[in-house]
């Protein structure tokens, strides 16, 4: 099996050369790959925590340098951050639990001492979430009891106490990796299984005899269509064709093929037939904490049709494409232009070239954007794996995934010696 260094760099090169299609593949094999960073990290005795944090910002700077329009990328490394603290202030507050279970007198039998509650993983994470930020650990320290407080051993007993604090420390340190990776192969699972997990609510949202409006070509609008259909509701699918690549047709057969009633339609019919329509769901390629979509080019324009003829406009992501960043913020690439040939052949583009000038410069330039900005205001619903979601409270909701410390994922400095 090769090492890690080699599958980072593998990664690394299918990012740069766009190998990996769509973003959940994207997100599920990061995940993978930060997975095996963890695995082969060697955690010390002190900072286990901070040990594993750095290595994965390491790879992360790396994998987000490589792609920077694929979103999803950012999110997964930003979420196994955000693991590996939560996990981290689990074991630290068990074991402070745990200290406080030693200062009670000895005379207390066992069974009473199993009546004082260890805070696990999910009671922890839940009360870390109740916050926009988890406690920090000044807060935590204040909670310990004071020195005096804990009796002291005889100094007999010394040599085995420090051989017992040693084990304990090298038992906390398999004990965190353990619990990383075990959060992050559930990680994987939910993004491989969040398609499913939309799919689910289709049947709330669309009833008889409705008339449903998309653009392009998404996975997860296939299943969500498909669900519904399979729940008994009768309704029919106009399908935008999204040009210039034309995805539409693909989702417009792939309808068709599992037997849903599907008209398709170019762009520009759009304003034509939204008064005809009832609901309006599409994809998206990230949902910024703002509430805003990034997604495929030409839906803004479907947004304000819905707008105008009073349509909801309904948005499906897994919560690997929420995104903790704000459109305005530095680290956030919105758009890449993809190339001309898509909409004009290298011939007929040649054709444009002015070579009377001798430089050949062209007289025509094509612009070829890949994706839109649809604001939050155009949104009416968003429907993720955990559930239906209004725009205002994505902020909140992408708050539970994410720690503030890791918005921009960077190594710490160096310390010079």
């Amino acid at each position: 099996m090769p090492d890690v260094h080699t599958l980072v760099n593998d990664f690394i090169i299918k990012l740069k050369k766009r190998k990996i299609e769509g973003s959940q593949a994207t997100a599920k094999q990061t995940a993978e790959l930060l997975r095996s960073v963890i695995s082969s990290q060697r955690v010390p005795y002190t900072n286990q925590a901070g040990a594993l944090i750095d290595a994965v910002k390491a790879v992360g700077e790396q994998l987000i340098a490589a792609n920077p329009v694929e979103l999803a990328v950012g999110n997964i490394v930003r979420r196994v951050l955000h693991i590996i603290r939560e996990e981290d202030l689990s074991l630290t507050t068990a074991a402070m639990a745990g200290l406080n279970l030693s200062t009670v007198s000895d005379d207390e039998d066992d069974v009473d001492r199993d009546n004082y509650p260890v805070l696990s993983a999910a009671v922890v994470a839940a009360a870390a979430r109740s916050t926009l930020r988890p406690p920090s650990l000044q807060t935590l320290l204040e909670d310990m009891p004071d020195a005096a407080a804990i009796p002291h051993t005889s100094s007999s007993g010394g040599d085995s106490e420090g051989k017992s604090k040693s084990a304990d420390k090298s038992s906390r340190s398999r004990k965190l990796k353990h619990d990383v990776i075990e959060a992050v192969n559930e990680l994987i699972q939910d993004i491989g299984t969040c398609h499913e997990q939309v799919a689910e609510q289709a049947v709330e949202h669309i009833h008889h005899n409705e008339v449903i409006l998309t653009l392009g070509s998404s996975k997860t609008v296939l299943e969500f269509l498909f669900a519904a259909k399979e729940k008994k509701r009768s309704f029919r699918v106009f399908v935008a064709e999204g040009a210039p690549r034309y995805q539409g047709h693909l989702l417009a057969k792939e309808l068709v093929a599992r037997g849903l009633q599907t008209t398709l339609i170019t762009d520009s019919a759009i304003f034509a037939m939204i008064s005809r329509v009832n609901m309006v769901i599409v994809g998206a390629h990230a949902v910024m904490a703002n509430g805003g979509v990034i997604a495929p080019v030409g839906l803004n324009m479907v947004a304000l049709a819905a707008q105008r003829h009073a349509v909801p406009f309904v948005v499906l992501a897994g919560s690997h494409k929420l995104c903790p960043l704000y459109p305005h913020n530095p680290e956030v690439l919105l758009n890449e232009l993809r190339s001309p040939s898509e909409l004009l052949d290298f011939g007929e583009f040649s054709d444009c070239m002015d070579f009377r000038s001798g430089t050949g410069s062209p007289l025509l330039h094509v612009v070829n954007p890949t994706f839109d900005f649809v604001p939050p205001k155009l949104v009416s619903l968003f429907i993720t794996d955990t559930g239906g979601h209004n725009p205002s409270y994505m902020y909140r909701l992408i708050a539970d995934y994410y720690s503030a410390d890791d918005l921009v994922v960077q190594r710490r400095p160096a310390t010079g010696s």
